[in-house]
């Protein structure tokens, strides 16, 4: 038995000796390599001249353009910009002129705003429509409209001979000039007598379809017919 365990603990020692043997061989080979590696000197590749590099170009603002166009962030950005311009307004119809007085207090004119429709006496200042009246001559009236300054004569103003033709047929014909101490009194159930309308200097314009012959007093007015250039014109003026 102790024969044995003699013969064991021999076999135990040799594989313990074999294993330490083995451990050293192994340890010294990587140390041969280790020296190798560090003794063996690279194999050097050929030197290549590289050219010299080029500076860079300045920065411009128009380089980056399509950046701008084609921004993320902003798919509605649009870089032609669209104006828009209002279409001008066109000027209304000018208002119809049937004759300028000037009975010492400043020209008036007398003006409707549309043809066949009633007229009055106009000055500087008033406002007829969409225009104003800015002069006033004897042969010229000029409108402010939308801040421009239109001139027109009389004539031009004048409407047209068909639309004058209704209102000329419903005119009566003038009657003659009474005698100079004839009065006669406007009878208050008919169409006679001053309007409503003052032309200026207290003087009243006539009603459409007047017919009562010149010197009708009513009212406290005597109608007074004079003719001009454009025709007769029609008031009545305050008696004093």
């Amino acid at each position: 038995m102790r024969r044995r365990l003699h013969l064991l603990n021999l076999a135990l020692a040799a594989l313990i000796l074999l294993a330490g043997w083995q451990i050293r061989e192994r340890w010294a080979q990587a140390r041969e390599r280790e020296r190798r590696l560090l003794e063996a000197s690279p194999a050097s590749e050929p030197v290549v001249d590289e050219p010299a590099l080029r500076a860079p170009e300045p920065v411009r603002a128009a380089d980056y353009l399509l950046v701008a166009e084609k921004l993320l962030f902003a798919r509605d950005r649009n870089p032609e910009v669209i104006i828009e311009v209002a279409a001008p307004k066109p000027v209304p119809p000018l208002p119809v002129a049937y004759g300028v007085l000037d009975l010492g207090a400043g020209p008036t004119v007398i003006l409707s705003e549309r043809p066949g429709q009633p007229q009055r006496a106009y000055r500087v200042g008033d406002q007829i429509g969409e225009f104003t009246l800015a002069e006033i001559t004897a042969t010229e009236v000029a409108f402010l409209w939308e801040g421009k300054s239109i001139r027109k004569s009389v004539e031009e103003l004048k409407p047209a001979v068909e639309e004058q033709a209704p209102q000329q047929a419903e005119a009566p014909a003038p009657a003659a000039a009474p005698k100079a101490q004839a009065t006669v009194v406007a009878d208050t159930k008919t169409a006679a007598g001053p309007s409503d309308i003052d032309i200026g200097g207290g003087i009243r314009a006539c009603r459409p379809g007047d017919t009562s012959p010149p010197g009708t007093i009513s009212g406290g007015y005597r109608k007074v017919v004079t003719q001009t250039p454009f025709g007769q014109v029609c008031r009545w003026e305050p008696v004093k």
